[in-house]
């Protein structure tokens, strides 16, 4: 006799799911969804590698943080829609794999973005992206009536927004800077607006794990990154490179410490889960770009690059105190002893002095290192103090 039990049904009434359902965890869809993305942000720090070494510093920068906008911000309305309303039916998966297409669509247009400052093709994928989360969200306004108005108004914010990067390509060049951030606003606000009627049921555990899962998938394209530029160092008969990949190590295993020495807390209020979300924007594009810097300063020592020391050293400095920052604002300063407290900024702000120093990689890895001793003497301080 054949039984269906457990077979995924083609399509299903797109219902909430619980924000205390237990066991909630990432789905394979979800992680092939991270893997998907990760190859648009390997594209955006490949590039911002290259224009820094090429000395276009203002341009890469500019570029990178918008290049980097369309990335997160169709990552992170999937990760928040998928915690409140994954069915996993048939229909489901197909609108979440047009997302994915999207992506691919919008990392094909990197490089002509970085070196044009053509950003057609990557308005295409995001717009694909986008309007593919407006079905999503029109499958919950029926399947979810106590939270209708949210989903409907998510629905109809996503869609004018889109058409109104669409009419953006049509604006002369000297507006593209200010529209686009007109419309960055416009984005930001529509979760704002439509979660005013009641908030969608997303699952915080759930979201702090995704967002864990993907700072993880980013700090491992730091590795091949560095590790890419290293071994074609190296290949080159350049072995003095091996003692700068062990600084990239130090840097990246410290930064992977600092965000998950604690379990990531997510507020469950509105106001300050929108801060939590959109302030790992930084935290995203910041871990990036320390696999770009380090790039940077692998070419700065096989003297390729364009550029200075000091330049080619502040590309590895500025992402590293930006993440510090961050994760201090996130999840340190509530939380933390108050030695831990005040080790992350002042770290920071050595960090951004490290450049003026020779051999500020090496200084950076080492003010890391003694930040995450910090952090560890802190918390079994906290251990001993509870027992």
């Amino acid at each position: 006799m054949t039984t269906t039990r457990g077979l995924r049904p083609w399509y299903r009434p797109m219902v909430a799911r619980r924000r205390d359902e237990e066991h909630r965890a990432a789905t394979t869809l979800e992680l092939f969804f991270d893997l998907c993305f990760v190859v648009a942000v390997a594209q955006a720090a490949a590039n911002l590698h290259h224009e820094v070494t090429e000395g276009h510093v203002a341009h890469a920068v500019g570029s990178y943080l918008m290049v980097f906008f369309a990335i997160w911000w169709a990552w992170m309305n999937f990760t928040w829609f998928a915690s409140a309303y994954d069915t996993d039916d048939d229909v489901y998966r197909i609108t979440t794999l047009v997302q994915i297409s999207g992506a691919l669509i919008l990392a094909a247009g990197v490089p002509r973005a970085f070196t044009d400052g053509d950003f057609s093709t990557i308005t295409y994928g995001y717009v694909v992206m986008r309007l593919a989360a407006v079905v999503h969200w029109s499958r919950a306004a029926i399947g979810d009536p106590a939270h209708r108005a949210a989903a409907r108004r998510y629905a109809i914010g996503v869609s004018l927004v889109q058409a109104g990067w669409l009419l953006r390509l049509l604006l002369p060049d000297d507006l593209r800077v200010a529209s686009f951030v007109v419309l960055v606003l416009a984005d930001l606000l529509v979760p704002a607006v439509a979660e005013r009627p009641g908030m969608t049921p997303w699952h915080p555990r759930h979201i702090g794990e995704r967002y864990g899962l993907f700072t993880l998938i980013v700090l491992g394209e730091v590795v091949l990154a560095t590790s890419v530029a290293v071994q074609t160092g190296v290949d080159a008969g350049d072995t003095e490179l091996w003692r700068l990949a062990a600084a990239g190590a130090v840097i990246v295993f410290a930064l992977w410490w600092l965000y998950f020495d604690r379990p990531v807390d997510v507020p469950d209020r509105l106001p300050r889960s929108l801060v939590w979300g959109y302030s790992h924007y930084l935290i995203f594009a910041s871990v990036a770009a320390v696999g770009a810097g380090l790039a940077v300063a692998v070419d700065q020592e096989r003297h390729l690059g364009h550029i200075g020391g000091t330049v080619a050293a502040y590309a590895v400095a500025v992402p590293v105190a930006v993440y510090l920052l961050t994760v201090w604002v996130l999840h340190i300063r509530r939380q933390q002893p108050a030695p831990v407290v005040v080790a992350f900024p002042v770290t920071a702000a050595l960090v951004l002095l490290a450049p003026l120093a020779r051999g500020s990689v090496y200084l950076v890895a080492a003010l890391l290192f003694a930040l995450v001793v910090v952090t560890v003497l802190g918390r079994q301080r906290e251990i001993r103090s509870a027992s």
